[in-house]
């Protein structure tokens, strides 16, 4: 099935974006949301069935920030605004829906070789043939559970994963009205890992040990508590021109810096804080810990 609104069109197939006909980079959660709002568009979607329809019943990570980072990335890739919305309109304390006019294509099979299938309307248009929402909503739960099988299984096939831990991140700006926000980030760089490579990497981001805040937490604890090879940290910090975050990646059985990196946030300005910070841990897995196979 495509989805077509406006420049854009999504195929929820193959989890592809598309304006204008070139690819619109999108992360496999915050694409599993659209394609849930999508396909029931002009109908108000509550958090829980997006929550389930992108993590599942047994991640465990902090929901609220998870489902506000898929928002913000949906929104970035479509140039939507959450104050003045085209496409996601947030229905306080209810959830979300999409309002732009939205086309269905369904595409053809491999047996059938006749001219493309029929465009249909889907809700929000107020055109839909009756019965076609079930059988569209059906469909998007059935490839949201054989989704969730297959990385089940893939996981339970490979018990020899690197295991990264990741603790809660710390403010020590002395500035509470940041407590929660850099607390969150660390729930979204668990989310973010989780989908990074399930075949080779392991990743905690709830166990009480990882929890405890930076005067008490041991790193031997850490490696003992939740048995991991590798431990991402985080800090806030003032600096003389505004802000700083301060990553760490660590090897626990050594208690070795593999990395550590100093993003600058001048003029107090955060704004790209949750982008950046997801971005260079990103990076230091990839370099230290999922290094490309050699050619």
């Amino acid at each position: 099935m495509i989805y077509r609104f406006g420049v854009f069109e999504f195929d929820a197939a193959t989890s592809m974006l598309r304006k204008n006909g070139r690819a619109v980079a999108l992360e496999p959660q915050p694409s599993r949301a659209l394609a849930m709002l999508l396909a029931r568009a002009g109908d108000i979607v509550a958090r829980d069935d997006l929550k389930n329809a992108v993590w599942g019943a047994e991640t465990h990570v902090d929901f609220d920030r998870g489902l506000a980072y898929c928002l913000s990335q949906i929104r970035a890739a479509l140039g939507d605004a959450g104050d003045n919305p085209r496409f996601v309109q947030t229905i306080p304390k209810r959830g979300y829906r999409f309002i732009a006019p939205v086309t269905l294509v369904e595409t053809p099979s491999s047996a059938d070789t006749a001219a493309p299938g029929p465009v249909l309307p889907v809700p929000g248009s107020h055109l839909l043939v009756p019965g076609s929402r079930l059988l569209i909503l059906a469909a998007m739960l059935l490839a949201v559970g054989v989704l969730g099988w297959a990385t089940a299984r893939s996981r339970s096939a490979s018990p020899h994963r690197l295991v990264i831990a990741v603790s809660v991140f710390d403010n020590e700006t002395g500035d509470a009205q940041f407590d929660r926000v850099v607390a969150g980030l660390s729930d979204l760089v668990v989310a973010h890992l989780t989908e990074m490579d399930p075949s080779r990497l392991a990743v905690i981001g709830n166990a009480e040990v990882l929890r405890q805040p930076r005067n008490i937490r041991n790193l031997k604890s850490v490696a003992a508590g939740v048995k991991a090879d590798f431990v991402l940290l985080g800090q806030l910090q003032r600096a003389d021109a505004g802000y700083r975050f301060i990553t760490h990646l660590i090897r626990l059985s050594d208690e070795t810096h593999l990395k550590a990196n100093r993003l600058q946030m001048p003029n107090g300005d955060v704004s790209r804080l949750e982008t950046d910070v997801i971005a260079e841990f990103d990076r230091a897995v990839r370099e230290h810990l999922l290094p490309r196979p050699s050619s």
